[in-house]
């Protein structure tokens, strides 16, 4: 009887063994290297695997570009005190008669309070007519109205004020100090100084973009090019928006890294040795530094220029393949650009598989031992 139960267990165990060693139940991060390649076009897959040298990085070597439209550019700087429509004027005519074309009997002077833009940018003054205000600082709707008025009495003089009304107005949101909707005056009739005038930036300026919506028109640049390129510094206009946001951009990190998980671009650009980096490295008791893989959806026109063809149309699937052990491996990822949506898969080292199955076979040795140690106890 106790003969049986030990061959009971040894069966047992040995079983258990057999399941192990199988090896596709040990646990891991992700494919090994032959399973990566074996899904190749050139194989049984449907993606392009690509080992990257100095013509590949050249030719994937694309980060957004961003800029201003030529009209954007090309606006000329507005004065500090624009009317706009809604806005309310005070208008004084001064008169050198006595018995002038507005002024009461015995005043030479006339104050007309009150005098509203109407939609369409238009004011109306008793003999000069309808008057083109909107667009215009207090100075040209004066000089406007004193050339209506000279040619129906002598040397009239005329003042100008704004009683009520924003005038030119540009709204900033986003990530700044204080976000709010702020006068177009002589200070700040440019954007840089409109940022400023909003409390600066507020988030990392390495990531930071500025979005100008004008109209119809939009445009963005990297915040740190506004300093580095005065031309875009552009002029603003009344009801401009600014918007300040950080990049969104960001690659997936998988396999014997440091971390896995979503990483967020720190930088306008970031090479592969960077995102290694920026998520702890390679593990030193798993990775493999032969095996880095960059997974990529490649727009047909740069996989032609990868794999040296022009027949590809659509978007097409790429692995790049870096292997930081050759000679100019650690240069190439160096120089490969990561971009938005990429996975960087960093796959085990072959050991690793073996160490498994060396620590489920003692495993299940120990498991034998006190198997038997059971059997013969209760006996």
């Amino acid at each position: 009887m106790k003969h049986q139960r030990s061959r009971w267990a040894k069966s047992v165990a040995l079983v258990a063994l057999v399941a192990i060693v199988a090896g596709c139940a040990l646990p891991r991060s992700g494919p090994n290297k032959r399973e990566i390649f074996e899904g190749s076009v050139q194989r049984s897959g449907d993606a392009f695997v690509v080992s990257v040298n100095s013509r590949v990085t050249r030719a994937t070597s694309v980060i957004p570009a961003l800029g201003f439209s030529s009209t954007l550019l090309n606006a000329g700087v507005v004065g500090s005190d624009t009317i706009s429509p809604g806005d309310t004027l005070g208008l004084t005519i001064y008169e050198n008669v006595d018995d002038g074309l507005l002024a009461n009997q015995g005043l030479n002077s006339t104050v007309l309070d009150e005098v509203q833009v109407d939609g369409a940018g238009f004011i109306f003054v008793p003999y000069a007519g309808r008057i083109r205000a909107a667009g215009n600082s207090p100075e040209a709707i004066r000089r406007l109205i004193t050339d209506k008025l000279a040619s129906q009495t002598p040397d009239p003089q005329v003042q100008v004020r704004r009683l009520a009304g924003d005038g030119a107005t540009v709204s900033v949101v986003g990530g700044v100090g204080a976000q709010g909707v702020y006068p177009i005056e002589r200070p700040t009739r440019t954007l840089a100084a409109m940022l400023a005038r909003a409390g600066g930036i507020a988030i990392p300026t390495e990531v930071a973009q500025v979005k100008l919506i004008r109209g119809g028109q939009s445009g963005s640049i990297w915040f740190e090019d506004l300093y580095k390129d005065p031309s875009l510094d552009i002029a603003l206009r009344g009801g401009d928006r600014v918007l300040v946001e950080q990049d969104t951009r960001a690659f997936t990190a998988l396999g014997a890294t440091g971390t896995q998980s979503r990483v967020p671009f720190e930088t306008r650009s970031i090479s592969a040795i960077e995102a290694i980096a920026q998520v702890g490295g390679l593990s030193t008791s798993l990775a493999d530094p032969t095996g880095v893989f960059v997974f990529r959806n490649e727009p047909a026109e740069i996989a032609n220029q990868v794999l040296g063809r022009n027949d590809l149309v659509g978007t097409q699937r790429m692995v790049y393949v870096l292997d930081l052990t050759a000679p100019t491996g650690m240069f190439e990822a160096r120089d490969f650009v990561i971009r938005d949506q990429d996975t960087v898969y960093v796959t085990e080292a072959p050991y690793v598989q073996w160490t498994k199955t060396l620590a489920a076979l003692t495993g299940a040795v120990s498991t034998v031992d006190s198997l038997n140690n059971i059997a013969n106890n209760n006996n």
